[in-house]
């Protein structure tokens, strides 16, 4: 199975639940919030081929990692995926609203730079801005917009653009949610944890259990969760083929 976005590296347990997540998943990205977390969670994740190690500049502390930006920019060209990376829009981050945006387009000019990387983002509060800086660089490679909550005009301007979606269950447990994900192509939904910042029946989501989100997508789509599996798994393969 698969999970296009999990913290793995912040799971209180990460190096016990290692084993199991590379043998159970066919790939999980784990995506890192800073680019020395990313340099040391490579080098513990080394080994576990199921798990690729994403680097990434969380937009929440932008301002605490910012002198990691060079750091960031040197190492998209030593590995084939990025995140998490974004803007938060949310007025809790609103004073570094600005180092957000010169952090996200930095990063966009050089995976365009670099050939382009399969990228997983952030964008609450803030989609419209990440679209604006994306169209900037046409060539910087795939966007997964993980957990999507903008407006239904931001939404359809991503689907044009064929950026993917990243979805896991506790998204779909919300009303907005469920509409957000009712109106996007089937063939660009791929599943996700969070976790393990995403937590269901009071417990986090783990990496094997992103597929999971095949039960809402089922009735979504008015498809068995065999069938949603099977969708999902495609257009996996899709991303990857086109990230190559």
């Amino acid at each position: 199975m698969i999970d296009l976005h999990s913290h793995l590296d912040l799971y209180p347990n990460a190096l016990d639940i290692l084993a199991r997540v590379n043998n159970e998943n066919h790939f999980t990205l784990a995506v890192t919030t800073s680019p020395r977390a990313w340099v040391a969670t490579s080098q513990v994740f080394k080994g576990y081929n199921n798990i690729k190690v994403a680097l990434g500049l969380h937009p929440e502390v932008a301002d605490q990692k910012f002198n990691e930006l060079d750091l960031l920019l040197t190492s998209i060209h030593n590995t084939d995926f990025v995140g998490e990376v974004g803007i938060d829009g949310s007025e809790r981050y609103s004073k570094t609203l600005g180092k957000q945006e010169l952090i996200f387009d930095s990063t966009i000019r050089e995976c365009e730079r670099a050939g382009g990387r399969i990228i997983s983002i952030h964008s609450r509060g803030a989609a419209s801005k990440i679209l604006s800086i994306i169209r900037k660089y046409p060539n910087c490679g795939i966007q997964i917009m993980h957990w999507f909550s903008g407006s239904i005009t931001e939404l359809k301007e991503a689907v044009e653009m064929r950026c993917y979606f990243s979805v896991n269950s506790l998204m779909l447990k919300s009303k907005k949610g469920k509409d957000l994900v009712s109106r996007i192509p089937s063939e660009l939904v791929l599943p996700e944890s969070d976790g393990p910042f995403a937590i269901l029946n009071g417990k986090p989501i783990m990496p094997w259990e992103a597929i999971d989100v095949c039960f809402d997508l089922s009735d979504i789509w008015n498809i068995s969760c065999q069938e949603a599996k099977v969708k999902v798994m495609e257009n996996f393969d899709a991303l990857v083929k086109a990230g190559k």
